[in-house]
């Protein structure tokens, strides 16, 4: 089988280390199934897309609506390569899928407005499937609604006409959309687990995405919580792409 990409940013050790060991168990690969690349540290080597079955972008610290001038010169590279990875990943209709910053990469990409409208405060959310995502095999085995963890200071205020709307929750309308037949982002994080999450609250509590005196009652809401179904999407987008 030919390996699934990875493409990374979180500059954090745990974090970064802690998000792989996620999608390997959730995507149900080995470590030579799937390949990590950190963009935060080095630029975007050459790709040739027929060596992978598929691309994978995962969560990041970086928020695509921000005034550029408020970006660090690491983001504006990554920005730029993703734009770049993504013309070629569109013209080709290649296996994609992004998690959180993923709706911020395609959907900036396509043309869709990004800003901070629909933030969703850390912890669990409810998400509610479209008629369309109820047929789409990405969404395959998933309930009609379920439950995800979240933490986002951006989200998708209006889809390019051309995407189809998968999934939303009550304080976010565009949860998960889908561009041509295999391009996919989700706002919500499909790898996170209880303890997942509880890794990124202690890392990220000083991020600006919660007050960091409320770390603990939400450490203790994460642990109190049962997310079991996200996890579906990833091994659907393997099982469905693997070749």
């Amino acid at each position: 089988m030919k390996p699934f990409l990875l493409l990374a940013t979180r500059a954090e050790e745990a974090a970064a280390d802690d998000e792989y060991l996620a999608y390997l168990r959730y995507c149900g690969l080995k470590p030579e199934e799937l390949v990590r690349i950190r963009l935060e540290s080095a630029p975007l080597p050459p790709l040739d897309l027929s060596d992978y079955s598929g691309v994978i972008v995962g969560g990041s610290p970086y928020t695509s609506s921000d005034p550029v001038e408020e970006k660090s010169a690491a983001q504006i590279r990554v920005e730029k390569e993703l734009s770049g990875l993504l013309d070629r990943i569109v013209a080709e209709d290649f296996p994609f899928f992004g998690a959180c910053y993923g709706v911020g990469t395609l959907g900036v990409h396509q043309g869709a407005v990004i800003d901070r409208r629909f933030g969703e405060p850390v912890g669990a959310t409810e998400i509610t499937l479209t008629a369309e995502g109820e047929r789409d095999p990405m969404l395959q085995g998933v309930p009609h609604t379920f439950e995800a963890f979240v933490g986002h200071k951006e989200a998708c205020s209006q889809l390019p006409e051309h995407a189809v709307l998968l999934a939303s929750s009550a304080a976010c309308p565009v949860h998960m959309f889908r561009i041509k037949n295999n391009l996919y982002a989700t706002q919500f994080h499909p790898e996170l687990d209880a303890d997942g999450l509880i890794t990124r609250i202690n890392i990220y509590k000083n991020a600006g995405y919660f007050p960091p005196h409320t770390a603990d009652e939400l450490i203790e809401t994460a642990r109190r919580s049962s997310v079991t179904e996200p996890m579906r999407v990833l091994r659907n987008f393997t099982e469905r792409y693997a070749r």
